[in-house]
């Protein structure tokens, strides 16, 4: 999900990723008992924040972003709840059972849960959220993760009715998704939002403007979103009465704002104002003894994406190289950034999955070095080579970024070394809200954009399933049949030797062809009071949930 993506877009596969590893039964709130028993402050109020990134949408049909995604994760449930290690806690859904060829799954879901206004969360509720994401009328981005539900793919082509889908209510407690194929890594998807229930009586009456601030949208979740009118940067997430689980939900309030600048944020929360802050740069070198610091792992990553369609220059392969070949990763992330974040081994991030063969990271296992590593004389040679194949002796290029503080030192170093690195390359820099700069990647209007993306779930296929020729992700759009039907194998076969195997192929192939630059692994480093307690954090998909949190004595 791009913050996962859509560079954030959020990121594909936004599960972003919300990650299942299992479906558990047990609930979490008798953890969440045990742990606060006689601890809990007199005030359950948390204040958050958000760097630098603004909230999209509520929309869980049309949510791209990290911040739109953790807000409907906390206001509203699927059939699955993230817990601690993405391990699957108790939502909508009480039991699962699984057909013994794997493609016919059939939850029971519970009878106490309601929608704030009121309404019963029913299995038709569930068929209704899922038609509408997969109709091509509601234009969801993430609507290729329904690839393998029966139909999903005729659907989204237009070629089949949504009502075709491979999901039926069996009154108003039972649900069965058929699949077209066993998918290993379905179970991780129930608990992203684009699977979450829709309530069809708030879509119809707010029509357009569903989603589109905190009053025009119904919430089925921990707490209910409030003070978001559609474009302001602050807002409240509200204990929701209605939640089925509302006992175990100890925060009354979680006041949220957007801080575009980490010096802001770090000011506010030494004053006490925030209860968390995310830092950069020299301000994590300058904390690494406070004990409220904490450093967490992330998938996210950061990359320079090439817009092959409308420059004819980024489609030459020589061209894209020598743009990679003249960055140093490590001096980016250990001087220019400074935060912890470390190098990039390709486009799918280290620590997200292990081969289940050979039981190695899967990034490590299958780096290209060439394409993460700097070697700035055969840049030039590269270079030159590309431009003489184009015809060109010079070439001027933009270079879009988000106007926070760790985009704007990510572009500052790749402009300078550009432009130093290569004879005649002249790169403007356009800095722009976090926003803008999806509207522009989604539109195609930029040249050169520094992205971001982060598993949606933690499989590869999270991460390279985004840079297919046809995903809406692709911003750049690449295209590469060998890496296209590698993806297609690897979402196709029923042997995992195979489906690895294919995935090895996929992440190679994209390294070797350079369709992308990847520029950094994120880590996220914070400022945390050290009375909060309980809160999950994960490190693909959404990465908060709230709903076990509270503020210790």
């Amino acid at each position: 999900m791009q913050l996962k993506k859509v560079s954030t877009v959020l990121a594909v596969t936004a599960a972003a990723g919300f990650l299942l590893t299992a479906c558990g039964s047990k609930s979490s709130s008798s953890s969440s008992n045990s742990a606060t028993s006689g601890n809990l402050a007199k005030s359950q109020v948390l204040n958050w924040s958000e760097n630098g990134q603004d909230l999209s949408t509520l929309d869980p049909s049309l949510a791209i972003d990290v911040i739109s995604g953790t807000m409907i994760n906390n206001s509203q449930e699927g059939l699955y709840r993230l817990g601690k290690d993405s391990k699957a806690t108790p939502g909508i859904a009480t039991a699962t059972k699984v057909s013994k060829d794997k493609k016919t799954y059939t939850f029971t879901l519970r009878k106490n849960a309601k929608w704030s206004n009121g309404d019963k969360v029913t299995a038709k509720d569930f068929v209704y959220g899922w038609r509408r994401t997969v109709n091509p009328k509601t234009a969801s981005q993430y609507a290729y993760l329904y690839s393998g539900i029966k139909n999903a793919d005729k659907i989204t082509n237009g070629k089949a009715k949504p009502s075709t889908l491979g999901i039926k209510a069996d009154g108003n407690y039972k649900l069965t998704v058929t699949l077209e194929k066993p998918m290993q890594y379905f179970k991780l998807l129930m608990g992203f939002v684009v699977f979450f229930p829709q309530n069809q009586h708030a879509v119809e009456k707010y029509g357009k403007d569903y989603g589109t601030s905190s009053s025009k949208m119904v919430y089925d979740g921990p707490f209910k979103m409030t003070g978001w009118q559609g474009t302001n940067s602050t807002w409240t997430l509200v204990k929701n009465n209605n939640y089925w689980d509302k006992k175990n939900v100890h925060l009354t309030k979680i006041n949220d704002q957007v801080v575009k600048s980490t010096t802001t944020a770090f000011n506010l929360f030494q004053s006490g104002k925030l209860d968390m802050a995310t830092l950069s740069g020299q301000q994590v070198k300058n904390e690494k003894n406070n004990s409220k610091l904490t450093i967490r792992k992330s998938s996210r990553l950061n990359y320079l994406e090439y817009n092959q369609k409308k420059v004819k220059a980024l489609a030459n392969k020589q061209v894209r190289q020598a743009l990679s070949m003249t960055l140093n990763r490590k001096e980016l992330v250990n001087n220019v950034l400074g935060d912890g974040s470390v190098t990039p081994t390709g486009f799918v991030t280290a620590g997200l999955a292990k081969d289940p063969t050979t039981k190695k990271d899967f990034a490590t296992e299958n780096e290209v070095k060439a394409s993460v590593t700097q070697n700035n004389a055969k840049a030039k040679t590269l270079w030159k080579q590309g431009l003489k194949e184009l015809g060109k002796k010079k070439l001027t290029l933009t270079l879009t970024h988000d106007d926070t503080d760790q985009m704007k030192a990510l572009s500052e170093y790749v402009q300078g070394q550009l432009e130093k690195e290569l004879p005649g390359l002249t790169v403007k820099s356009i800095t722009v809200p976090y926003k803008t700069r999806i509207s522009r990647e989604v539109a195609g209007n930029f040249q050169l954009v520094i992205s971001a993306w982060q598993a949606d779930f933690a499989d590869p296929i999270s991460d390279l399933g985004i840079m297919t020729s046809t995903n809406d992700y692709n911003f750049g759009k690449w295209q590469n049949k060998q890496f296209d039907a590698a993806v297609k194998t690897a979402n196709s076969t029923t042997s995992t030797k195979k489906r690895w195997e294919a995935l090895a192929t996929a992440e190679k192939t994209i390294g070797t062809d350079q369709g992308v630059a990847p520029l950094s692994q994120n880590v996220v480093a914070q400022m945390v009071n050290p009375k909060l307690k309980g809160l999950v954090y994960n490190t693909a998909g959404i990465n908060y949930n709230f709903k076990d949190a509270y503020m210790a004595k």
